[in-house]
């Protein structure tokens, strides 16, 4: 039989044996702070408009209104259409604990 017991499961990345998956989790966890900090600054630099944010962003693309940044709310279409008329917009990273 066994002397030892088996190991406990880690943790920590540090006391996590080296491998793919030690090493994906450790990168997830990298990725998922590099998103809520890329949030955080879109939140604090930005000015959430809501549901209008497809006519706020329109409206500074064709000049009508001062560049600022903004987010908020657009359907896919809504985000497609404007996509096609050539006016930038990038979807607000979620993340997974927010969906809940």
């Amino acid at each position: 039989g066994r002397a030892s017991p088996p190991p406990e499961p880690a943790t920590t990345p540090e006391a996590a044996p080296s491998g793919p998956t030690s090493l994906l989790m450790a990168q997830e966890k990298e990725l998922r702070t590099k998103l809520k900090e890329l949030r955080d600054h879109i939140v604090k630099n930005a000015d959430n408009v809501g549901e209008r944010f497809a006519n706020e962003a329109r409206a500074m693309h064709y000049g009508d209104k001062e560049h600022r940044p903004i987010y908020g709310e657009a359907s896919p279409e809504e985000a497609k259409s404007l996509i096609d008329e050539g006016i930038e917009v990038s979807p607000l990273p979620t993340l997974p604990e927010d969906r809940n």
